[in-house]
């Protein structure tokens, strides 16, 4: 395990019973340069020469894409919830671990690295990417601070997912 693991904090019955939350705000406020340095770690110089932006998933993908942009002097995109961003955009409806939601994007093109906080069943990255390819970009690279071991050998749009670190391992 990956030694930031330590700084995740374990959250039982949250948001709702029987869901186990593994919260990234410890790990953010205390370690939050080294969090953003190990994600740049999972891409080498190679995978970085094609990239034009780093999208970043509300909200807590926001924090790290935009970090993650800034170090590598790349554009930001955010994905939003529905009603965040003004027109026009495209928007896509996905299914929650707890729930379902719609996100938005303004249309755009280019190369993306698409950056969420955790990954648990994949269907928010899943659809942040699918909703990504509608708005006109490529997605490149898929990634993520915490995968929770849930949806194994998680792939999507034909990409593997990189992790800084990973439960159920």
């Amino acid at each position: 395990m990956h030694p930031l693991a330590r700084y995740v904090v374990d959250v039982p019955d949250f948001p709702q019973p029987g869901i186990l939350f593994r919260d990234i705000t410890p790990l953010l406020r205390s370690h939050f340069a080294e969090a953003v340095d190990a994600l740049d770690a999972l891409w080498s110089e190679s995978d970085w020469s094609g990239i034009d932006a780093v999208a970043g998933v509300e909200s807590r993908g926001f924090i790290l894409a935009a970090a993650l942009a800034e170090k590598r002097r790349k554009g930001f995109v955010p994905v939003r919830k529905k009603g965040k961003l003004p027109p026009p955009v495209v928007d896509r409806e996905y299914a929650l671990e707890y729930g379902s939601g719609v996100l938005e994007m303004q249309r755009g093109e280019g190369q993306l690295l698409l950056i969420d906080d955790v990954l648990a069943t994949g269907g928010t990255l899943a659809a942040s990417a699918a909703l990504a390819v509608d708005a006109g970009f490529d997605v490149q690279h898929l990634g993520v601070l915490i995968d929770l071991g849930i949806a194994k050998d998680f792939r999507c749009l034909g990409r593997a997912l990189r992790c800084v670190i990973r439960y159920g391992a």
